[in-house]
């Protein structure tokens, strides 16, 4: 149990740390410089590398280790297509799964969002969690494990793309009013306005993103 317990953890914080860009594509993850980084031992490590390898993180380079998985405009086009195509499915799911428990985390991780994007001088790191946990509770009556484990997996590696090309949200974008439109239609039960303005929320995400991931290949 322990060293599951250790491989978890190992895992959890090296995703995290490739998905808000401590570690960049192309680094190469050394176990050595790991095991003092995260303080844990070789073998949770290795494990932990080849389960973010599974989940599209890392490559493994034969004979010459681990590194932080590559990027490029079209992989984030062919990941935001799968991800609107695959929570939609889930959002779907959920609503048609939806109880009153369900309303009311829908209605209280949009009113924490809220909060966290009127704010004067927003604080990204809150407006990450709760960005996140709103997401999150939209799906939480999807009942299929399979289609979360994707929809998690699409979800971070969409983040770590807009975490990488540093998104200015003081374009012009309110996204706000796209968080309202698609709480709106998910208390109304609109499955299909609800896919709509979901898939709109994550396409234009991903053509800011696109935009500056160019810009910063070309630079």
């Amino acid at each position: 149990m322990e060293a599951t317990t250790l491989t978890d953890q190992a895992y959890q914080r090296l995703r995290q740390d490739i998905v808000h860009g401590r570690f960049e594509p192309g680094d190469k993850l050394g176990i050595e410089f790991l095991k003092r980084t995260y303080e844990v031992g070789a073998t949770p490590l290795r494990e932990a590398l080849y389960r973010l390898s599974s989940d599209g993180f890392v490559q493994v380079k034969g004979q010459r280790g681990f590194r932080v998985a590559d990027m490029s405009p079209t992989e984030l086009e062919d990941i935001t297509n799968l991800r609107v195509v695959l929570e939609g499915m889930a959002l779907a799911q959920s609503v048609e799964n939806s109880d009153d428990e369900w309303e009311s985390r829908v209605v209280a991780t949009f009113h924490h969002l809220t909060k966290a994007e009127m704010q004067k001088e927003p604080d990204i790191h809150e407006w990450e969690v709760r960005n996140r946990e709103f997401h999150l509770a939209l799906v939480s009556c999807c009942e299929s494990p399979w289609l979360m484990r994707f929809h998690e997996i699409l979800y971070d590696q969409h983040k770590r793309y807009r975490n990488l090309a540093r998104v200015d949200r003081s374009t012009r974008r309110n996204v706000h009013a796209e968080h309202i439109a698609i709480c709106d239609a998910a208390l109304a039960k609109n499955i299909t306005a609800l896919c709509e303005a979901n898939e709109q929320h994550i396409r234009r995400t991903a053509e800011i993103t696109r935009k500056l991931l160019e810009g910063n290949l070309e630079g």
